[in-house]
């Protein structure tokens, strides 16, 4: 035994399961025995969350760094109804150049076998098998890599360390126009720019919407300034006709807003440093010298670039007059909240267009599947969309419509807004006259932005790798509506005090794992906060006291709870251990007449049932 070695906590790693199947593997499925040997990383995410994309590009030096020690898992976990389609993850893991293997779990169940909580969530496995270290949000990357230093030199020692190739196994290109394109503009030449994100280029096309004129960029991820066969971008997306007749470009991935002059086909950055912007780093300032986040999507609007700044859920502005930028709304938090432009929240905005008479910015709030907008004022309002929670296809009055993730809008002539309904594959209808939203067009591919040419409307269909045109009809057609929550029918609670129980047993042959600490984890949350006055917050026993405020008559409450059993073998030296997890969203209506206990079931692996909400 190596006395050197660092002492760690360690969890025998539940197996990798998942009824999508691998992606990237050549059609093989892997598991963890597949894999002793080498130092395993399970990225858990799901292709809606912007903070899981920022991993993505935080673990790309790491996996080229230790390509022959390492393997990454990318674990796909779905939010939204849309994410748990296959080939809508097979899209994405295209779309944003994931290059390792992807398990494909729709139903979430290693996600709780390892009782994640949120997205994006990151675990590493040691070359024995054993859970070391699980880090939730962005940012871990380079500590894990020091993890990944310790573990090579331990297990180099031990002659645990199984050095060689990969399993991943690149999938055969497509041979495309556009790839994955995401926002269009109409030249005053009349031809189409579109960013074709996953080929890192621009492309112009000639007014049919096919025919290449030229294309901008190397092809390759990079940020490079220059003609059009020497510059690089990564992952460009929003585009912006500025009043001198040059274009703005949001390069999401370098955290850069470029300049793209047709004259001379040149490109050059004026805004970022190339690196992401992060809580406490400057929030205004010379362009070149303050950091971005994800850059979406862009507007000209009251003399200023607008930038919807996705990576930290703001709008951010570029005024080209003094060459600054500066935050114009947001706070930073994620969710749905008008009012005042400093003080209203945003989730992901991705898409933004200016209403005709100048009077408002339209905003695709994509994590709330909201629209949104911006008054001159600078008051933030919504006009479609509830919040994180709610999401679906539902055409009507705009206060119980529904919508499902999307990320463009389009200003029309008559002063109505076309949405790029990008999860829902159509394209909806917003009309402040009437308060009302219909649908346009169904059968669409992940539309992710539009544009108006003549009488047409231009519809990027982001995974069908092409450019839809489409005559704007004189009344929009209604669909079946089809609504999504992320919780369940109200319970009827008693205000004041109730008794919340996770009721939790082994199943038969296991037993509680407390070899490290407790075994059990519960977390208590609620929506609206207000709701509760005390009980909230994490602690190792799974029932807990809580009050509720009779004050607030109905909200959410969110409780999270764990526990680890291992297998009840004296004999085995290294019994197997599991995870059971379950997160539940309970709408509570408080009611004298309501309950004042609420038990939850935390379901052992041999039970074959969800955890139910009563």
């Amino acid at each position: 035994m190596n006395d050197s070695a660092p002492r760690r906590v360690r969890v025998r790693a539940p197996e990798l399961i998942g009824k999508g199947g691998w992606l990237n593997t050549g059609g093989r499925p892997y598991g963890l025995a597949d894999l002793r040997g080498r130092i395993v990383i399970l990225d858990f995410w799901t292709f809606c969350c912007i903070n899981c994309l920022h991993v993505l590009d935080e673990l790309r030096e790491l996996e080229e760094k230790h390509q022959d020690t390492v393997v990454v898992i990318g674990v796909h976990s779905p939010k939204f109804v849309h994410e748990a389609e296959h080939q809508a993850v097979v899209d994405a893991v295209e779309r944003y150049g994931v290059e390792h293997p992807v398990l494909d779990d729709p139903e979430l169940a290693t996600w709780k076998q390892y009782a994640v909580r949120a997205w994006p969530t990151l675990v590493v496995i040691d070359p024995e098998g054993y859970v070391v270290a699980q880090h939730a949000g962005e940012g871990h990357v380079h500590a894990i890599e020091r993890l990944v230093g310790e573990l090579e030199a331990e297990h180099e020692a031990k002659g645990t360390l199984r050095r060689g190739d990969g399993p991943y196994v690149a999938p055969e290109p497509e041979p495309t126009v556009l790839r994955f394109p995401g926002k269009a503009l109409l030249l005053p030449s009349g031809n189409l720019l579109v960013s074709d994100t996953t080929r890192h280029q621009l492309v112009e096309l000639e007014p049919d919407g096919e025919t290449v004129v030229r294309r901008i960029g190397q092809g390759s991820r990079g940020a490079t300034d220059g003609s059009p066969d020497r510059a690089r971008f990564q992952e460009p997306q929003g585009l912006a006709l500025l009043p001198d007749g040059t274009v703005a470009v949001a390069d999401t991935v370098n955290h850069l807003i470029r300049r793209f002059h047709p004259g001379t086909g040149r490109t050059t950055t004026v805004a970022g440093t190339g690196l992401q912007w992060m809580q406490g780093e400057a929030t205004s300032g010379s362009g070149r010298d303050v950091k971005l986040s994800s850059p979406w999507d862009v507007a000209w609007w009251n003399d200023r670039l607008w930038i919807a700044m996705a990576g930290v859920h703001q709008l951010w502005a570029y005024d080209p007059a003094d060459d600054t930028v500066s935050i114009t709304a947001g706070t930073t938090n994620e969710g749905l909240v008008d009012g005042p432009a400093a003080e209203a929240w945003f989730a992901q905005p991705s898409g933004l267009a200016v209403s005709p008479d100048g009077e408002h910015l339209w905003l695709a709030d994509s994590e709330t599947s909201a629209l949104r907008r911006v008054d001159r004022d600078g008051t933030v309002h919504t006009a479609v969309g509830t919040g994180l929670f709610d999401f679906g296809h539902r055409d009507g009055a705009a206060e119980q419509a529904l919508l499902q993730h999307p990320l463009g809008v389009t200003a029309l002539p008559d002063g109505s807004v076309a949405v790029s309904d990008t999860y829902n594959h159509a394209l909806r209808r917003y009309d402040p006259a009437t308060g009302e939203v219909t649908t346009l067009a169904t059968d669409l591919r992940e539309p992710s932005d539009a544009v108006l040419v003549g009488d047409d409307i231009v519809v990027v269909e982001s995974a069908r790798h092409r450019l839809t045109r489409l005559r704007l009809p004189e009344e929009a057609v209604r669909v079946a509506a089809v609504a999504h929550r992320t919780r369940r029918a109200a319970t009827e609670v008693a205000p004041g005090r109730i008794q919340l129980d996770v009721i939790f047993e082994a199943p038969p042959g296991q037993k509680l794992d407390t070899r490290y600490g407790p075994s059990t984890r519960l977390l208590v949350s609620a929506t609206p906060p207000e709701l509760l006055l005390a009980g909230a917050g994490a602690d190792a026993e799974l029932a807990r006291t809580l009050e509720l405020d009779p004050a607030v008559p109905e909200g959410v409450l969110h409780v999270s709870a764990m526990a680890a059993s291992c297998d009840d073998d004296p004999l085995n030296e290294y019994p197997a251990c599991h995870v059971h997890q379950q997160d539940w969203g309970v709408p509570v209506r408080l009611t004298g007449t309501g309950t004042d206990r609420l038990p939850l079931v935390l379901a052992g692996m041999d039970s074959g049932t969800e955890a139910q909400t009563p």
